[in-house]
């Protein structure tokens, strides 16, 4: 993917974009990093290749490429019962669950029938701290005050949910034995070289160099300048656009059956696949045509940061954009989305 016909810069200073990355996959190699502004209102720290932005809900891609790798080691069952494998919590059973029980693939394409508490799932409060996945999906902790519950059959409806990813970390946890950062450590980071990604984060490690702060719409940094999301598989990976760069290209070689880490060919393509007659839904992706067109996309949305991962797997080809500003309107309808348009000119 090429960029054509579009000025960054002078639309950075329309948007009052700060900062801004963009890493391009051509022919299955990433093809370049471009890189523009700074990653602190009224400061002189340039963005570069080495820039570190909150990927917000982008951290849901990389929670898919998990599970994947999961499965093929036999932790993990895509169509069992997930309480059968979750051990520190259980999804609680009522009418909704008596024919149907949630699945990992339910969890993963937004299918389970949990529809998040209204007003949940907000950044880290630091007088709060970090609560437990447990206490968070029993609903005792300010940042989902309801215990998590299926509303509707499995399978019945499409809701987004960050809650549904939450017990994806809490399950991984429970079979694997570790903490959810840890794994991805050992099992994505590591082998894949992604040294500027990271999970287990604290408001002491982001005031480091590389680290973007968060802006509004008006250019303006956010409060807490570097707004934390305590929900690990969800929300809360903080990276750069060349590390999720390797991450798409990790699922490419996948769907060839050239995996680093392991991933099957048969799970890659299921994880593009459209699930349960949801023509749109993937594992941990979003869907939008078919085939060799097939086009997979993971959107980012959080307090001061936008990103968004698109690839077109079979033509090997993709984008990671991010940003430091949040624009307060979808992705596609701001600057983003003007970068998203040039590429596919």
């Amino acid at each position: 993917m090429k960029l054509k016909t579009i000025n960054i810069e002078e639309r950075m200073k329309h948007y009052n974009v700060q900062g801004l990355s963009i890493t391009l996959i051509e022919g299955g190699q990433i093809s370049g990093t471009k890189n523009y502004g700074i990653l602190e209102e009224g400061s002189n720290r340039k963005t570069n290749e080495d820039s570190i932005f909150s990927a917000c809900s982008i951290s849901k891609f990389l929670a898919g490429m998990l599970a994947m790798k999961l499965l093929d080691e036999g932790l993990l069952d895509l169509d069992g019962d997930v309480n059968e494998n979750l051990e520190s919590w259980k999804v609680p059973e009522n009418e909704f669950t008596k024919n149907k029980k949630v699945t990992l693939r339910h969890l993963l394409s937004h299918q389970s029938g949990i529809k998040d508490p209204e007003g949940s799932f907000a950044e880290l409060n630091t007088e709060i701290g970090v609560p437990s996945m447990v206490d968070l999906l029993e609903g005792r902790t300010p940042y989902c005050k309801t215990p998590i519950i299926v509303k509707y059959e499995p399978e019945s409806e499409f809701h987004y949910s960050d809650a549904g990813f939450c017990i994806i970390q809490q399950l991984i946890e429970d079979v694997t034995e570790k903490p959810f950062h840890q794994v991805v450590n050992e099992q994505i980071f590591e082998p894949l070289g992604m040294t500027n990604s990271h999970f287990n984060i604290t408001t002491l490690d982001v005031d480091r160099l590389n680290f973007s702060c968060g802006h509004n719409k008006n250019g303006e940094i956010v409060g807490g300048k570097y707004p934390l999301y305590p929900y690990p598989a969800a929300s809360g990976l903080w990276t750069t656009s060349l590390n999720l760069a390797e991450l798409v290209l990790e699922l490419m070689n996948a769907l060839k059956g050239a995996s680093k880490i392991g991933i099957s060919q048969r799970l890659a393509k299921e994880m593009i696949t459209p699930q349960r007659g949801k023509r749109w839904s993937g594992l941990g992706v979003f869907l939008e045509g078919s085939e060799k067109e097939l086009e997979i996309t993971s959107l980012g949305w959080g307090v001061g940061f936008q990103c968004m991962m698109v690839a077109f797997p079979f033509i090997e080809k993709g984008a990671v954009i991010m940003t430091n500003t949040e624009l307060g309107v979808h992705q596609l309808e701001g600057i983003i989305g003007e970068i998203y348009k040039s590429l596919l000119s």
